[in-house]
């Protein structure tokens, strides 16, 4: 009997051209497991139909002759039929009010719901990711914005040689020539008047991994976010760029006796948000963390309204995570490359799309490994290949306890026949 696996196009924004699975790890799927795919076909993906035709898939629109049915984003309501399984980033964890819908309709349609998002191993670590991707371009495009809204400013600087993520032919080109801006730094030295120049991340994982790799392409110094309010008025290099790390202890505080990590994921009520003593020695912000709404924010509108009048140093936020009214408050619609930024003005409380010089600029791009579509999508097929055959094979039919699938996989079914499992029985709240 045939095996079949179904991949949808992608068609949430003209800017989506990643796949799950490359031509070549599609071939070998059908080599080794004898699964042949079917593939909608796409103007947009960064593989074009004659490359997946060429590995031995089939182009049809019409993919429900497979029982397993993958995409990177979300699938429109009409697209989903009884009793199948798909397979993508799902947004509904965090109970996401506008996935809902699409979550109340998969469970009428009893379907079996695997997100890559949850596809962790035992000690809960992420095996299936954008993020480094996310990280990369996300960097690139802060640091564009940067120079963009000095030039406005009539303030010429090496950060003008920045280009957008997209804009560069391969990841690799990238890196080459922001190495160029590197030494250009080193060797001439940032305007007087930008010194400090000060990138705070916030967070550590994948996403910040990421950011970081671009902007270790600089000359820079790394300081303890102690160090960067002990000695902010010491630090004065023109030939580095400043870095500071921000990890949970440094962004809240107990009310009462001391911080614990588990702690303080397990009752985020008892810490208070203290990240906001940083913001006046910050040039950039680079926003890594994973966020909900009981989590204390890391900027507020209410501070940098505080803050209206003064020579605020924060320029840019680069808001990877990119919750609406999140972490970040004045992050209040998702962008797209072609407008990767808009502006707040603590001033006149509104916002301007673009990166005029005054007020603090904020990029927003909610689909950033799109941006370097080809090598990311090469690296998350890599993994996710090797959990192909597992997954065709299962026996969604029987209960839930009984279900044969690999750890991580298992880890991920938020649907299981149409029915929360109970890893997920909480998202029920908010349907």
């Amino acid at each position: 009997m045939k095996k079949y696996i179904g991949i949808r196009r992608e068609d949430k924004n003209d800017w989506e051209r990643r796949v799950a699975l490359i031509p070549a790890d599609i071939k070998e799927i059908r080599g080794k497991y004898n699964i042949q795919a079917i593939l909608q076909p796409s103007p947009l993906r960064i593989y074009t139909d004659e490359e997946y035709s060429d590995a031995g898939a089939i182009i049809n629109e019409d993919v429900n002759e497979a029982n397993t049915i993958i995409s990177v984003k979300e699938m429109p309501l009409n697209f989903f039929k009884q009793d199948k399984t798909y397979i993508f980033f799902s947004h509904v964890i965090k109970g996401q009010s506008y996935n809902m819908d699409m979550l109340h309709r998969m469970m009428e349609l009893k379907v079996n719901l695997i997100d890559y998002e949850c596809i962790v191993d035992e000690t809960g670590r992420r095996l299936i990711f954008f993020g480094r991707y996310a990280g990369l371009a996300g960097m690139i495009e802060t640091f564009y914005a940067y120079g963009q809204k000095l030039k406005v400013g009539g303030i010429s600087s090496p950060f003008e040689k920045f280009k957008q993520a997209y804009a560069y032919e391969t990841l690799e080109h990238a890196k080459a020539e922001i190495a160029q801006i590197g030494e250009y730094i080193a060797e001439h030295g940032l305007p007087a008047e930008l010194v400090p120049v000060v990138v705070g991340f916030a967070g550590y994982g994948n996403v910040s991994l990421g950011a970081q790799e671009i902007f270790d392409l600089l000359p820079f110094k790394e300081i303890s976010p102690q160090e960067l309010i002990d000695n902010y008025g010491s630090l004065d290099s023109k030939q580095h760029i400043y870095k500071v790390v921000f990890k949970e202890a440094d962004m809240v505080q107990p009310k009462t006796g001391e911080f614990e990590l588990q702690d303080y994921y397990s009752h985020p009520e008892k810490y208070d948000g203290i990240f906001e003593q940083y913001l006046p020695h910050l040039t950039l912000l680079v926003n890594c963390i994973y966020w909900t709404d009981k989590y204390p924010r890391l900027v507020t509108k209410e501070y940098l309204k505080s803050q209206a009048g003064t020579d605020m140093k924060l320029k840019v936020i680069g808001d990877i995570s990119c919750d609406i009214e999140g972490s970040i408050e004045i992050t209040q619609k998702v962008t797209y490359p072609d407008e990767a930024c808009f502006t707040y003005s603590p001033k006149n409380d509104d916002f301007k799309d673009g990166t005029p010089a005054d007020g603090i600029s904020v990029m927003a791009v909610d689909n950033l490994p799109c941006e370097f579509s080809r090598e990311s999508s090469a690296e998350f097929s890599q993994v996710l290949k090797g959990f192909v055959n597992d997954i065709v094979e299962a026996d969604f039919t029987v209960a839930f306890n009984e279900l044969a699938l690999p750890f991580p996989i298992k880890k991920a079914l938020i649907l299981h026949r149409g029915q929360l499992t109970p890893e997920y029985e909480y998202i029920r709240e908010f349907l």
